[in-house]
């Protein structure tokens, strides 16, 4: 009976330390998924920042573009011009040369002019090569001004062309120093995203996924929002179309009002639908379309579709049309984010705008709340 009761007592015993070991391990596995989930949002949160100095840097890049492109734009002139100056030149120099061969040919070999009269088998050929010498000489010394005023402005123009060209080489070396900085950042956010393991490395896919999911469902809100406007917008032009049309039949003698054209709302809507026909389509720094954009290349080309022209970079776009307070936008405004200006975003309505948002990214709707906000501008 000990024997038994000992037996008993052992058995009941081991469900206890299986109890036991149970809560550290599940206890464990919680610590683990916390420390993951931690450990992407602080990933998240360098590689975001590494964003948006790369963002800048790409800001820097794109205006550097513009000068290069605008400087060999220079160059080229100045050499074309130093190259027209230069055959200028030369054909003044055969000028000079024909009529220094022909005075040779005409001339007396330097006798005095009574000498040569006496000399002349005909008087009269002498008095007509005399003044045919006194013409030449007079058309040779204004080809000799004329050849000394090309060489000195040939020679203005090639220091012009060798200035410009020194200048370019300057703007091109800011140009690479811009372009590296940018990969270097982007190489520095590539590297911490290759430091998550492959737990974290899902919490940080599912913290996006979530992020994605509240954008698509406030982008669809958008969306019904911007119809249900658009429809209300009809209603009112075809009730005031119906209340011109009874006017017109009680006044036949008054000329009809020419249709409204060309808002801002029907501009800006046609930026929207040209921004959304880029959704899903490649950040890349640098890039203008129409296979991939960054921030201020997708608006500048959204804004072009509705035939307004705006600058390249976001520090040039955010000083055109109008500031709107913050409270006061809507759909089709420029949003700027950051301190420094270096990201924008195409605003479509209820929170939300269609960007191109980093690299590694595609345009697609998020929340203006996402980066901090600095200003609004109405470009139409």
């Amino acid at each position: 009976m000990g024997a038994a009761a000992l037996a008993s007592a052992t058995l009941l015993s081991h469900p206890a330390f299986a109890d036991d070991d149970d809560p550290p391990a599940i206890e464990e596995q919680r610590d683990r998924a916390d420390s993951a989930a931690e450990r992407a949002r602080e990933v998240r949160e360098q590689v975001d920042h590494l964003y948006h100095e790369a963002g800048v840097a790409t800001q820097r890049y794109n205006a550097a573009q513009e000068d290069v492109d605008a400087q060999q734009a220079q160059v080229d002139e100045a050499l074309n011009a130093a190259a027209a100056a230069t055959e200028q030149v030369n054909e003044a120099r055969q000028t000079l040369g024909a009529m220094a061969a022909a005075q040779y040919r005409a001339g007396t070999g330097g006798l005095p002019d009574a000498a040569a009269l006496l000399l002349a088998d005909d008087p009269k050929s002498f008095f007509d090569t005399g003044y045919t010498l006194n013409r030449l000489t007079g058309l040779q010394q204004h080809a000799l001004d004329t050849f000394t005023a090309r060489e000195r402005a040939a020679e203005e123009e090639q220091e012009a062309a060798t200035e410009a060209l020194a200048e370019l080489e300057e703007r091109e070396t800011e140009l690479q120093n811009q372009r590296q900085a940018v990969q270097d950042r982007l190489a520095e956010a590539r590297a911490l995203l290759d430091q998550l393991d492959e737990e974290e490395q899902a919490e940080l896919a599912e913290l996006e996924r979530l992020e994605e999911e509240e954008a698509a469902r406030a982008a669809e809100e958008a969306r019904q929002e911007r119809e249900r406007r658009e429809q209300e917008e009809r209603e009112r032009a075809a009730a005031e179309e119906a209340a011109r049309e009874a006017e017109q039949a009680e006044q036949e003698q008054q000329p009809e009002a020419p249709p409204e054209s060309g808002d801002y709302a029907t501009l800006a809507d046609t930026a929207i639908a040209f921004a959304e026909g880029e959704l899903g389509k490649p950040y890349v720094w640098g890039a203008t379309g129409p296979n991939s954009y960054d921030c201020s290349g997708l608006t500048q080309a959204a804004w072009r579709a509705a035939g307004v022209e705006i600058p390249r970079v976001t520090w040039d776009q955010v000083n055109i049309g109008t500031t709107i307070p913050r409270d006061q936008i809507q759909p089709g405004d420029l949003i700027f984010f950051y301190d420094d200006i270096s990201h924008v975003g195409l605003y479509v309505g209820d929170g939300q705008m269609i960007h191109a948002p980093k690299p590694g990214d595609v345009i697609k709707y998020e929340s203006i709340d996402n980066m901090p906000w600095h200003s609004a501008v109405r470009p139409a």
